[in-house]
């Protein structure tokens, strides 16, 4: 009789199957939702193009590979903020790169946004709601403390407002009553004024 562990692959190379199974659940979980935010469990494990026991495997409910998802997505965009400079780049500017970023996003996670998703769970952690606004209230602080932006408001006020604006823009492109490069502009136009962009 073979020994079960000579034919056993090796744990490197369990871990890699493994992460690769979860990177395509998650990807096909990020496609599939963002088209049809109803869809089982089963829809996406077809196009992930594995099992539905592989995906209960990494993923024991619905809310559990909603919660991954959404951590996936927070590190995505905590990462092209953090390649934008915003600490750097000049206020204004930078609050075009914040803008820009988000759009990137929402272009690749257009279920947060869906106002026919089912309620999605809060993530265990980097939830969007706690580390996006204070990246930004940063950065609007730095513009007041530089000059470029009006100080008459506070900083936290206006990076909610900003926030608040994105969310009406996409709203309004989803809803077809904008398109994307109109709601962009109309965006980065509206959030300068708030700031009252010198």
């Amino acid at each position: 009789m073979v020994d079960s562990q000579e034919t056993a692959p090796p744990p490197r190379r369990r871990r890699a199957d493994a992460q690769r199974s979860i990177d395509a659940i998650l990807n096909a979980s990020r496609v599939v939702l963002g088209q049809r935010p109803d869809a089982s469990m089963d829809d996406i494990a077809s196009a992930a193009g594995v099992t539905r026991q592989t995906v209960y495997a990494h993923f024991p409910s619905r809310d559990a590979l909603v919660t991954a998802l959404l951590e996936a997505a927070a590190a995505e965009y905590l990462a092209a903020l953090d390649a934008a400079g915003l600490d750097s780049t000049p206020p204004a500017e930078a609050l075009a790169q914040f803008l820009d970023a988000g759009w990137r996003f929402l272009r690749r996670h257009p279920m947060l946004l869906n106002p026919t998703a089912p309620r999605t769970p809060e993530p265990n952690h980097n939830a969007l709601s706690d580390v996006v606004p204070p990246r930004l209230e940063r950065l609007v602080t730095r513009g007041m403390e530089t000059g470029a932006f009006d100080v008459s408001l506070p900083a936290s006020w206006l990076a909610a407002a900003i926030v608040g604006l994105q969310h009406a823009a996409a709203a309004e492109v989803a809803a077809d009553r904008l398109l994307p490069h109109d709601a962009e502009a109309l965006c980065l136009e509206s959030a300068l004024r708030l700031c009252g962009s010198k």
